[in-house]
């Protein structure tokens, strides 16, 4: 029996992890038949329930996270090792393309702790589009299922989804199988191999017997982890923020402009065709490229040598200019400007669009030269006498391609990464201001470099929910209680504190003393959230989407941005709220925000 590990033990201690992934066997995911698992799910599930996961998984139960923390099920089969982990803790993910399948993981294992999704290996399309990284991914008795062609293209998927010091458990079959269920052979070395050549390491691989006793059938386990990020990114990123060459601050411009993206924006992003990269709209990039320097230059901070004011920048025409009165709540997505303000929007992008793709996009190279940020710019539209600013507007500037690495270390890490942005602006300006011979108001320009949110603005939240306390009932979404105008709040559903957000689905009514002195700053759990589900959505329903048209447009083109949710045009309630079980998944384990149970709501 196989049985080694980075130290020559087979028992190896590893740090704790903070989420866990298992990606499982299921349909298409492997390249096999959906309709195979789907004509036998019955008696699959039987077959599984036979087998104790405690027991199965004993080779990697000391891999497993500390509490709190994130499970990825994907491939989950008929539920039992997604219901294991969610008694022991864990929220989890679970990912199963057979209908069939889920429909009986739901009717066996029902759990509020474990969310259902429909995708398969190896594009994982839908599960990379929630932005929730996770720290171990277990492949049971799956990996035998993906065609060896297809096997590097989905590892490669799995490390993305990787947190940096994370695990991927593997665990493979060897023997005959039946070719109905599309299996193929796994080498040994294979592994090795890929975890060679995507910057992880053989921590551990153990042989194992075939718990079902079926003739000829051994298993190996493998458990491989991931140092760093296991992509380069944040090597990368340190080297062009603290040693790349800078004859202005547009590298560092463009870098934060992609973690204010990647912070509030992440669900324009949308996956290149070669799915590598992450495709931004350029018209995007720009917006929060000019909201990103306007207080800069009001503050009259140097960003290169010879500028002072908004003289000799390259993106600063009369079109922006002419913004200057325009406030940062007009200049976000899901807002109309018209006439002469629409005018200047509209060339202020694309003088800042022009600027992203001659200057910082075209010198932000790799060592052999290529960029690293690929510009595809569209030739300029009229001039518009109405603008509403939302994805289609904005992608008509063009697009920008964000290496797939690059793009998940911003979403994971911009809470560190963004200072150190800020800090190296903070002294090439000042550098800049010596040289001129003038001196730097340190305290004036990190003024100016805090990133202007339009604020806790509930003013229009507030208005919907008093008009409906005039027709009607409304009630508080986590107690369930009724509200009066004496005791209605707008709560931000995800806590102002640690994601500055007032897009209208993020503002919910609550009883005062519920969002006062009970939730407060915490972030709602997940099992609050499903309690919660139908409140909410009976919310927003009332509040917005039957709403006059510019208030039901608003909502939906904020929530199509700032959430991993599908385009405008296909975005449902139900949709929606998946979509803010995924940015809760990414607040909770990428920042650790504390949570708030509320168990006498449940």
């Amino acid at each position: 029996m196989l049985a080694k590990s980075v130290d020559g033990n087979s028992a190896v201690a590893v740090r704790p992890l903070a989420t866990f992934v298992r990606v499982a066997a299921g349909g298409q995911l492997m390249s096999r038949p959906v309709s195979w698992y789907d004509k036998h799910a019955d008696s699959i599930a039987m077959e599984y329930k036979s087998v104790d996961p405690e027991s199965l998984h004993r080779w990697m139960l000391d891999l497993l996270p500390e509490i709190p923390a994130i499970v990825l099920d994907v491939g989950a089969g008929t539920g039992r090792d997604a219901a294991w982990l969610a008694s022991r803790g864990y929220e989890v993910y679970a990912v199963e393309p057979s209908a069939r399948m889920r429909k009986l993981a739901n009717d066996l294992h029902r759990s509020a702790s474990v969310r259902w999704i429909a995708d398969t290996l190896p594009e994982l399309r839908h599960t990379v589009r929630t932005g929730v990284s996770f720290d171990l991914i277990l492949l049971s008795a799956v990996w035998m299922h993906v065609r060896p062609s297809h096997r590097e293209r989905a590892f490669r998927k799995l490390v993305n989804l990787l947190k940096p010091g994370g695990v991927i458990a593997l665990s493979i079959r060897h023997g005959p199988a039946d070719p109905d269920r599309g299996m193929y052979p796994v080498d040994d070395q294979e592994i090795e191999q890929l975890s060679l050549g995507h910057g992880a390491i053989v921590h551990r691989a153990i042989g194992a017997a075939d718990q079902l006793g079926r003739e000829g059938v051994r298993w190996t386990n493998y458990g491989l982890r991931l140092p760093d990020d296991g992509t380069g990114a944040l090597p990368l990123l340190r080297h062009v923020i603290l040693n790349d060459n800078k004859s202005s601050t547009y590298k560092l411009g463009l870098l934060r402009t992609l973690c204010r993206i990647a912070d509030s924006k992440a669900g324009m992003a949308r996956p290149a065709p070669d799915e590598d990269y992450i495709s931004i709209p350029l018209g995007l990039a720009a917006l929060v490229w000019i909201r990103l320097y306007r207080p800069l230059l009001r503050a009259n901070c140097p960003q290169h040598p010879t500028n002072t004011g908004d003289e000799k920048l390259g993106f600063v025409r009369e079109s922006f200019r002419q913004l200057a009165n325009t406030s940062n709540v007009d200049l976000q997505v899901g807002m109309r400007l018209c006439g002469s303000q629409a005018y200047a929007l509209h060339g202020a992008i694309r003088d800042a669009a022009a600027l992203i793709k001659k200057m910082p996009a075209r010198y932000m190279t790799y060592p052999d030269g290529s960029p690293i940020l690929p510009v595809r710019r569209l030739g300029p539209a009229a001039n518009p006498g109405a603008v509403l600013i939302n994805e289609q507007y904005l992608q008509s500037f063009g697009e920008m391609k964000v290496p797939s690495g690059i793009w998940r270390a911003l979403q994971r890490y911009s809470v560190w990464i963004e200072p150190a942005l800020v800090e190296e602006w903070m002294r090439l300006m000042k550098g800049y201001a010596e040289r001129q011979g003038r001196e730097f108001a340190r305290d004036k320009a990190a003024a100016a470099m805090i990133w202007s949110s339009p604020g806790r603005d509930v003013q229009l939240a507030r208005s919907q929910a008093d008009r409906l306390l005039e027709t009607g009932r409304i009630h508080c979404v986590w107690s369930g209680s009724a509200l009066s105008s004496e005791n209605l709040d707008i709560d931000h559903c995800f806590p102002w504190s640690a994601w500055p957000c007032s897009d209208l689905w993020n503002l919910m009514p609550a009883s005062r003393s519920v969002n006062q002195h009970q939730k407060r700053e915490k972030l709602p759990t997940a099992r609050l959230m499903r309690a919660s589900q139908d409140r909410i959505m009976s919310w927003w329903e009332a509040a917005y989407q039957t709403a006059v048209p510019v208030i039901r447009e608003r909502f939906v083109h904020e929530a199509s941005a700032s959430l991993p949710c599908p385009d405008p045009a296909d975005l449902d309630a139900d949709a929606l709220f998946e979509g803010v079980l995924s940015q809760r998944s990414r607040l909770r384990f990428n920042q650790r925000v504390p949570e708030w149970a509320a168990d006498q709501y449940l």
